[in-house]
């Protein structure tokens, strides 16, 4: 079985939960080994070169994978999914950030994960944060990801739903080495992963159906 990993600070929860579950050592070493980024990971899970990951929402929908209601919501604001003024510029890595930033009508460069969220928290005020407007407009929070499965999803399932329901406690020592590595200070990452929720609740699944309803109007109408 293979995992494929976002290694982005968003994701920091999960990694922690896996990491201490009783898993084959081979399934946990495939987890750093299919490390890449969003949309990536979307095409080798569409190839079936990995078993499962936490895949962009508007990758999730594919008619070929199931999905687990578990994933990265934010419920009111992000801070690392971001647009910056001026002529657009889609950001490679990942293909529901750039949509959502067409939904919503926002021009400029969309730029996302840790770069984003060093950059916004040294000026907050040169970015709009997609994930805030998407809740001032719909009152809803937003799914970027949502975990998704092309081969043993009774096992996954299982794991899944083990970690939407457990409190995960970041050791000290993580959280400094991210913040090293990030360029991020330790307590401005937990005050980001506050932000976050990784359950895909009622609400949450509302405002991601409302999310691939209005991405199916815009690829029609444009």
């Amino acid at each position: 079985m293979t995992f494929g990993k976002i290694d982005y600070i968003n994701l920091l929860p999960f990694h922690i939960f896996l990491k201490k579950q009783s898993l084959y050592n081979s399934f946990k070493q495939s987890i750093a080994y299919k490390k890449s980024y969003p949309s990536k990971l979307n095409e080798r899970l569409k190839r079936r070169q990995i078993d499962a990951a936490i895949i962009s929402s508007i990758a999730s929908a594919h008619k070929s994978f199931k999905t687990i209601n578990v994933g990265i919501v934010a419920t009111k604001e992000v801070q690392s999914v971001l647009v910056k003024a001026g002529s657009y510029k889609s950001d490679p890595h990942s293909a529901t950030s750039n949509l959502l930033a067409k939904i919503l009508k926002v021009e400029g460069e969309v730029v996302i994960g840790d770069k984003a969220l060093k950059l916004y928290l040294a000026n907050p005020q040169n970015y709009t944060d997609l994930a805030k407007l998407w809740h001032e407009k719909h009152n809803l929070p937003f799914v970027f990801a949502r975990l998704s499965v092309s081969r043993y999803y009774d096992f996954y399932n299982r794991i899944g739903k083990k970690f939407a329901n457990q409190k995960i406690f970041i050791p000290c020592y993580v959280l400094n080495k991210y913040a090293e590595e990030r360029g991020v200070k330790a307590e401005d990452i937990k005050t980001y992963l506050k932000n976050l929720s990784y359950k895909i609740d009622a609400k949450a699944s509302c405002g991601l159906k409302t999310f691939l309803r209005a991405s199916r109007l815009f690829k029609t109408t444009n």
